[in-house]
Formats: C-alpha cells, sequence, structure tokens
C-alpha cells in the first residue's frame, strides 16, 4: 500500500494540482488557472487524438469481448489438447508491451515484413491511417484477449450444469441454451471484461508507440501519446500534460461507472 500510494495515489492527486500552472522545467510553476483546459480545446492535436482514442477504444472493446466469449466458449469445450490451446492464446498476455510493437511492427514491415512475405503482398500496413489504427486494434486485442478469455472461462465454470441438462430436456439447441442459460448468466462477468477493456484501451500507448510512433500524421497518436509528449517532449509543458491527463481520468471513471451502475441495474431486474 505503501508503494501504490507513493507511485500511484499521490501522483494521480497531484496531477490535479499541477493542472492549474504551467512549468516548462518541473521546477517553477505559474498558477494559470483553468488555461490549460482552455487550451486543450483549442489544440487540434488534442481533439485529433480524442477521436482516434474513442474510435479505438469501442473497437477494442467490442471485439476483445466478442472474442473473448467465442475463445472461451470453445475453450471449455472437451478438445484434444484443450490445456494447450489455452496456453497459446494466454502467451501474448505475458509478453512486454514493447516487444508486441516490436514484434509486430517486423511482422507488418511493407518491404520485408514476414505478413507480406508469406502472402505474396506489398501492402503498407502502417502506412495508410486507418489501416493503421485498425492494425493497432488487431495488435491490441491479440495482447489482452487471453487475459479476457480466462474471467469468461472462469465465469462459465461457475454456471451450475443443471440449467444446461434442464434445457436439454426441453429440446433447446446450442444456440438457445447460449441466449437463454450461457448468456444471462454470463453477463455480469461480461460487464467485467468490459469495464477492463475499457481501461486497457483508454490507457493504450507503449505497444503503439514501438509499432506505429503514433503514425501516420497522428493517425493512432492516443491520449496517452498526447500526454506524454507533451511532458516530456520539447517544448515542455508539464501543466497542459497534466490537464490532458485529468480529461482522461475523468473520461475513464465516468464510463466505468456508467457501466458499473448499468450491470446493477440489469442485475436487480
Amino acid at each position: 500500500m505503501l508503494i501504490f500510494g507513493v507511485f500511484i495515489i499521490y501522483p494521480a492527486i497531484n496531477g490535479f494540482y499541477v493542472s492549474g500552472f504551467d512549468s516548462s522545467n518541473g521546477r517553477t510553476f505559474t498558477p494559470v488557472g483553468a488555461a490549460n483546459y482552455g487550451k486543450l480545446v483549442g489544440d487540434d492535436e488534442f481533439w485529433s487524438a480524442a477521436r482516434a482514442s474513442l474510435i479505438f477504444v469501442v473497437a477494442f472493446v467490442l471485439v476483445s469481448t466478442a472474442a473473448a466469449i467465442g475463445l472461451a466458449l470453445l475453450l471449455t469445450q472437451p478438445i484434444r489438447a484443450r490445456g494447450f490451446f489455452r496456453a497459446v492464446f494466454f502467451l501474448p498476455v505475458l509478453l512486454s508491451p514493447v516487444v508486441v510493437g516490436l514484434l509486430w511492427s517486423w511482422i507488418l514491415e511493407r518491404r520485408s515484413g514476414a505478413l507480406n512475405s508469406v502472402l505474396g503482398l506489398d501492402v503498407g500496413w502502417l502506412v495508410d491511417g486507418p489501416t493503421a489504427l485498425g492494425v493497432t486494434v488487431f495488435v491490441g486485442v491479440w495482447t489482452h484477449v487471453g487475459f479476457y478469455t480466462l474471467i469468461i472461462m472462469a465465469g462459465l465454470q461457475g454456471i451450475d450444469g443443471s440449467y444446461y441438462e434442464a434445457s436439454r430436456i426441453d429440446g433447446a439447441g446450442a444456440w438457445q441454451r447460449f441466449k437463454h442459460v450461457t448468456w444471462p448468466l454470463l453477463r455480469p462477468t461480461t460487464l467485467v471484461v468490459v469495464i477492463l477493456s475499457l481501461i486497457a484501451g483508454f490507457q493504450a500507448f507503449d505497444f503503439i508507440y514501438t509499432l506505429t510512433g503514433g503514425g501516420p500524421l497522428g493517425a493512432t497518436t492516443l491520449m496517452v501519446q498526447y500526454i506524454y509528449e507533451h511532458a516530456f517532449r520539447s517544448p515542455i509543458q508539464y501543466g497542459l500534460a497534466a490537464a490532458g491527463s485529468v480529461v482522461l481520468f475523468c473520461t475513464i471513471f465516468a464510463l466505468t461507472m456508467l457501466n458499473f451502475l448499468y450491470g446493477r441495474r440489469r442485475e436487480s431486474m
């Protein structure tokens, strides 16, 4: 708790304080009130990063959740080498995000990349803006889906088998069993996956930075990279970066609470 407080809680609270100041060296601070938030509103780079983040998060959450449910349903079936496939899908979770970015940048390199070489293509996967953003979504899902699948599998194993036996006796098919038994009972677990993937999506930075560097032309520059560049690249603007962090924190907190309250309401119905 001491380490968590010193390195997580205190910097987070201090970020709110620093957002009201202007500083270029981290030692001298000039009070500016809400001026940094005004700069954010008028900054085209901020809105570009916000749009890219929104697109990335929506796609990442939807694809991650759907893929995790599908994989969990598959990997809980009595198939051959089930343990092996579970390990294979979980393996990317254990990799460093920097390694993930470097690995996929090599695979997707236009001239000598493994993917183009195997398929005999000459596609610039990281050259076109929309394509590059789609690639970052795919790599993000590839990195995280194993963990989300593990959570969904735990939820599936917590469902009493008698419900499935009763549905089979009533003549329910595979789709009907999923629709009327699995999905309703899996909803709380799915909500956990949605919240975790939502937070991970908004915090995405390291693997994207090593994969695309935020390019091309800022197409894959998300909010965390925007904050990083204004805090640690010349010209340094600690106050503006802190204001961006506060906006990001409030966004994640608000969306997480909405998801939580929605889930609680559905459970009470």
